[in-house]
């Protein structure tokens, strides 16, 4: 990875310009085409830098009002099969595994999930443990957002970061 492909992911998350031609846009203002800025992200997209790209929506504005994370106990020998399930679930943003905290907190894996009501939410978490075979959920409702933003940004100076 060189300086240019750096300031290509930074230009990459500041979102695309919506113009005729995004990707000449914003080789222009890295200095190279919109040909190599195609060839480059498909390089960085193969090398797994790039994870995808995508519109960012209001979830509010299109009826998602529900989130929630979710602990959960995992049965042993059962974090594959929860993984595999979570992680091919639409209403599930994020799944992540955090060590216990033995005789205080025994969950293991954690997700994000999403829907238009608490009620919907409430279902899928229902739902998705009976199919991933955990139990005992803990399930924590967003009651308001103050912040949400990728956490690492390119073009910043992130001189912050632990």
């Amino acid at each position: 990875m060189d300086q240019t492909d750096l300031a290509l992911l930074a230009e990459l998350e500041q979102g695309i310009p919506a113009v005729e031609e995004p990707f000449a846009a914003i080789g222009q203002r890295i200095g190279i085409s919109g040909e190599e800025v195609l060839e480059r992200v498909q390089r960085l997209r193969d090398d797994g830098v790039i994870r995808k790209i995508r519109a960012r929506i209001n979830q509010r504005l299109v009826g998602i009002t529900a989130n929630a994370l979710v602990a959960w106990r995992v049965p042993a020998g059962g974090e594959e099969r929860a993984i595999a399930y979570f992680s091919s679930s639409p209403g599930i943003s994020h799944c992540y595994h955090r060590r216990p905290v033995p005789g205080r907190w025994e969950y293991t894996l954690y997700t994000v999930h999403h829907g238009r009501s608490r009620t919907a939410v409430l279902a899928a978490v229902e739902e998705a443990g009976r199919a991933s075979g955990c139990t005992d959920p803990c399930v924590l409702f967003s009651t308001e957002e103050f912040k949400r933003v990728p956490n690492v940004r390119i073009g910043e100076n992130r001189g912050d970061l632990p």
